[in-house]
């Protein structure tokens, strides 16, 4: 379907027949009511009402683990090619359904609708892919010499729990459900309370299509999370957050050694030499910044460092790139740039800047909250760019997980390094030079879990994501996120 021909068909949409008609848990198979009652939900684009949802308690809590424990003991047996062949139907039910799973994100956390689209292409992808590697969670044969056989075998480890972020819920719920179904596990899914109602479309969308209790969705706080972390029966937890989350999630739980993988923050890095071209660099900057989610994604290159010798022209071509990038109300399909989720995380990032300029700070782009009276009733602001920006300056070391990106010169390479490996972060980097030699040194200097040289932004299927340092461990996207939820069982053979 061309862009013309989704435009068209979204202009005669509605979000009211769009939105889940389910807001209650959905787990077992079955929808059922939070034993905490409702919670109330509101866009962060207009402010508009999007009705309750339900938030569990921990009765709810124990029933949907001990329910995904059960639809376990049916899927493991499945045979993988099933599996994949489920998967792939899973896929096709994301594409056919694309512009109403877009619209209830755009509505709920305040993206984009048309960029939200790219979303569930990515979610079917990663489903398709991991259908491809059902048969690749094989195991090893020992030579151990005469009269004995020794081997590996892979098994799926049972309940996994996914806590997914506001940022992108549909893509992240879908995305990463397909490694552990691949892998034979049961999967909860803890849908973000800021905006859960994609997550209640898919378990609508996707009702029938596995054994009972293989697939769950969960709604609620914080708590309801911690919860399922300390589960008894739950083998795996995967959470996609901020780091203070991680630490609790950790710390959760260790009282039980649950296994953890962690996709936390960045405060990632893009580094742009002299040779470099500056129209590129200006372009990746702007493109690594993420500024369509409003700088709501981990993987934002919020620091540019720019060598000297080009750092004025740089500055200057993302400052005339950016005058393209007003904030707009998310169902608009032609607007470029959405909201922050909520008008505490708006403060938050007005007072990063505050702070920036207070310490030396300059303003080169934005800066502010936009004067546009049809915004006035969501949580926006303007695309930002701060020049004269020194590493001391917290808005260079905290992530701020708003629309504001660091500029900073340099000009020696130890100092650069010492500059960008200095913080707590070391999810992805971004390397701009046209010497070999030197982009392959630098690639091997910084500490980040994820390169780019002379690119920005993209993932490729199959290439393990994940980071360093507080971003977190574990890979995803890969061959290994789908090893990672398996675990290895030895078997030794006596043929005397």
């Amino acid at each position: 379907m061309t862009k013309a021909d989704l435009r068209g068909r979204y202009a005669a949409m509605s979000l009211e027949e769009t939105l889940p008609s389910r807001r209650q848990l959905y787990y077992g198979g079955g929808w059922h009511d939070g034993e905490q009652g409702e919670a109330a939900l509101a866009s962060p684009s207009d402010g508009r009402s999007l009705g309750r949802v339900a938030v569990a308690g921990l009765g709810n809590v124990d029933a949907a683990v001990r329910a995904a424990h059960a639809g376990f003991s049916v899927w493991k047996n499945v045979p993988p090619f099933e599996r994949g062949r489920t998967l792939r139907e899973a896929a096709r039910i994301l594409r056919e359904n694309a512009l109403e799973l877009a619209m209830i994100d755009a509505a709920d956390c305040g993206n984009p609708v048309s960029a939200m689209v790219g979303d569930v292409e990515l979610a079917a992808s990663g489903l398709e892919y991991f259908s491809g590697l059902v048969q690749e969670t094989k195991g090893d044969t020992i030579p151990m010499g005469p009269g004995r056989i020794n081997l590996t075998l892979r098994e799926p480890l049972g309940v996994c729990l996914r806590i997914i972020p506001y940022n992108h819920p549909l893509m992240f719920a879908a995305m990463r459900a397909a490694a552990p179904l691949a892998a034979g596990n049961a999967l909860i899914v803890k849908a973000p309370d800021q905006a859960p109602l994609s997550c209640l479309k898919l378990a609508e969308l996707w009702h029938g299509l596995l054994p009972d209790g293989v697939f769950n969705v969960m709604t609620g706080g914080p708590e309801i999370g911690a919860a399922m972390v300390g589960h008894p029966l739950v083998s795996k937890v995967g959470l996609i957050g901020s780091v203070g989350t991680g630490r609790k999630v950790m710390e959760a739980a260790s009282r039980r050694l649950t296994p953890v993988g962690l996709e936390l923050g960045g405060k990632n890095a893009l580094m742009a030499w002299p040779d470099a071209d500056v129209d590129k660099v200006a372009q990746a900057a702007i493109a690594g910044m993420n500024f369509t989610w409003a700088g709501q994604s981990c993987g934002s290159t919020s620091r540019v460092f720019l060598h000297e010798r080009i750092h004025d022209e740089v500055v200057q071509r993302m400052s005339r790139l950016i005058e393209g990038m007003a904030p707009g109300l998310s169902l608009d399909w032609d607007t470029r740039m959405g909201a922050l989720i909520s008008r505490a995380h708006l403060d938050a990032v007005a007072g990063f800047v505050s702070d920036a300029l207070r310490d030396g700070a300059e303003v080169v782009a934005g800066g502010g909250i936009p004067d546009d009276a049809a915004l006035v009733h969501g949580n926006f602001y303007l695309p930002t760019i701060l020049a004269n920006v020194h590493s001391a300056m917290r808005v260079a070391r905290e992530e701020v997980f708003g629309p504001v990106m660091s500029v900073l010169r340099w000009s020696d390479e130890e100092e650069l390094f010492s500059a960008v490996n200095g913080v707590d972060y070391g999810l992805s980097a971004s390397i701009w030079c046209n010497d070999l030699t030197t982009a392959m040194r630098a690639s091997q200097r910084v500490e980040a879990g994820y390169v780019w040289i002379n690119d920005v932004s993209r993932h490729f299927l199959g290439a393990p994501f994940g980071g360093f340092k507080q971003s977190g461990f574990g890979k995803e996207e890969s061959l290994e996120e789908l090893l990672e939820h398996t675990r290895l069982k030895n078997v030794n053979i006596n043929l005397a």
